[in-house]
């Protein structure tokens, strides 16, 4: 077919064209051989155009199989700019500075326990001497009650704030590099959570 007879045909076809309306112009066959111009009516869309649908799931995981997993940076992605950089060191600092702040009140914490459980022990031997043998042992009873009551109070609220750290410092996993230590935080923040739960039903049954 000559360019003179596609033109003729592609010219005849358009006479009669409606709104919408197009002409697709000849295409080639496997064989080498040119297909005739046809009209496409409006609105229509050519089967190998039309979308595969596809459920949520498969294209999430397209999507994660091409981005790769969370946290993973392709070999383009571009250098980070010394005030990105900065900005990390700060936020390290920061977290760093609040753990060795949590330390020192742990220190103060255990202290002031021991005084505590002393002091309720001096006051039961106060109270062994001006009682009889029956109201010595019931006093001893309470002050023990009131020390462990006590001690459980403050285990619980040192083991709220490690946990409350230590999950901060957990979403900033994969942003900063972290210290050896602070990665220990992390492994040990389940046993934390079940040491809490013990404590705070221990708590429960001596106040029953």
């Amino acid at each position: 077919m000559s360019d003179e007879e596609k033109k003729k045909q592609i010219a005849e076809l358009s006479k009669s064209l409606k709104e919408g309306e197009r002409i697709v112009g000849p295409t080639r066959r496997p064989d080498g051989t040119l297909r005739k111009p046809i009209r496409i009516r409006a609105g229509y869309t050519p089967q190998d155009e039309v979308a595969i649908y596809q459920p949520k799931g498969a294209l999430l995981k397209k999507e994660m199989g091409s981005g790769g997993p969370p946290g993973y940076e392709h070999d383009d992605t571009k250098p980070k700019t010394k005030s990105v950089k900065r900005n990390e060191r700060k936020k390290e600092k920061r977290l760093q500075a609040a753990l060795e702040k949590e330390k020192e009140k742990e220190k103060d914490a255990s202290g002031e326990q021991q005084e505590s459980v002393e002091a309720l022990t001096s006051q039961v031997n106060h109270l062994a001497l001006q009682h009889s043998p029956q109201t010595q042992a019931q006093a001893q009873a309470q002050a023990q009650a009131q020390a462990q009551a006590q001690d459980i109070d403050k285990r619980i609220r040192a083991l709220k704030k490690k946990i409350r750290l230590t999950e901060a410092l957990e979403q900033t996993n994969e942003e900063l590099d972290l210290k050896p230590e602070q990665l220990e935080k992390i492994a040990k923040l389940e046993d934390w959570r079940r040491e809490l739960n013990q404590l705070e039903d221990e708590k429960a049954e001596t106040t029953v």
